[in-house]
């Protein structure tokens, strides 16, 4: 199978521009990928175009909004989502203007795609009294319900982001006073977040069941599902709006409707 010039442009963009030339973060390569792992889903299910048949000439200003407008009514996503897939669209072809000027004009009419306007929304943060119906949904009982109480305990009381949850190992836990995690945030930068009692005593139960404490399982994830493997934002997500939806029949007044990971910071961004 000889490889697309599409294929062979995108592979260098996420291998060698995006983390050499660029410097991208980890966390950006990540959410440009997911961009394009849709972009390919679309055109297969919509246009009848499979990856390993994709060109360059293919893809068109008119075909890129039509992908945009499919993320928001077929996917259900809003305004700022879109966005970030266009962000991602428009530097994969800032890249291509100087790969390949030939195409010059046509990268600068998918360039000129513009980014939708959107509104800013006031974040509801919830009370404590909210906190504590969350905290007590789930069942301490079984490893699991033990697990998730320790994540939101965590979440809580670092204000960390979904992200930075899901790239914590115990290495980055001190479980010695001053108790503190270190959290990795966007450009890779590092903060040393203090954290109290209550979470701490949850986190060494948990990770002294996991075996998360051993000295070789300092590079492990923190959190890990029924795989083994280490959470997506979607699986983290799950986890909060099952617990939400239980807190909810108990007082519905304490929980925001929707509930996300931005309502549960203490301290906000």
């Amino acid at each position: 199978m000889k490889p697309t010039d599409f294929s062979r442009y995108l592979t260098y963009f996420f291998t060698k521009y995006m983390p050499g030339e660029m410097g991208a973060s980890t966390n950006t390569i990540v959410s440009y990928k997911d961009t394009f792992i849709l972009l390919l889903t679309f055109l297969k299910d919509r246009k009848n175009i499979k990856a390993d048949k994709l060109t360059l000439d293919a893809v068109t200003k008119e075909l890129v909004v039509e992908f945009l407008d499919w993320v928001e009514t077929e996917r259900k996503c809003c305004a700022a989502t879109r966005n970030v897939r266009l962000a991602a669209i428009h530097s994969f072809y800032q890249y291509l203007q100087y790969q390949s000027p030939e195409n010059l004009h046509k990268w600068q009419k998918i360039l000129s795609i513009p980014v939708k306007r959107t509104e800013s929304k006031s974040v509801r943060y919830m009370s404590l009294e909210g906190i504590k119906l969350l905290f007590e949904t789930p069942d301490q009982s079984t490893k699991t319900g033990r697990r998730d109480l320790a994540l939101l305990s965590l979440m809580y009381e670092s204000g960390a982001r979904v992200q930075e949850l899901i790239d914590l190992t115990p290495s980055m836990i001190r479980l010695d006073k001053p108790y503190t995690v270190k959290l990795i945030g966007k450009g890779n930068k590092a903060r040393i977040v203090p954290i109290m009692d209550t979470p701490v005593a949850l986190l060494k139960k948990y990770m002294s069941e996991k075996g998360l404490l051993k000295p070789s399982a300092n590079m492990y994830p923190l959190f890990n599902n029924y795989r083994k493997e280490k959470f997506t934002r979607a699986g983290i997500n799950y986890i909060l709006k099952k617990y939400a939806k239980q807190a909810r029949v108990k007082n519905p007044a304490q929980i925001p409707e929707p509930l996300s990971c931005h309502n549960l910071r203490q301290y906000g961004e």
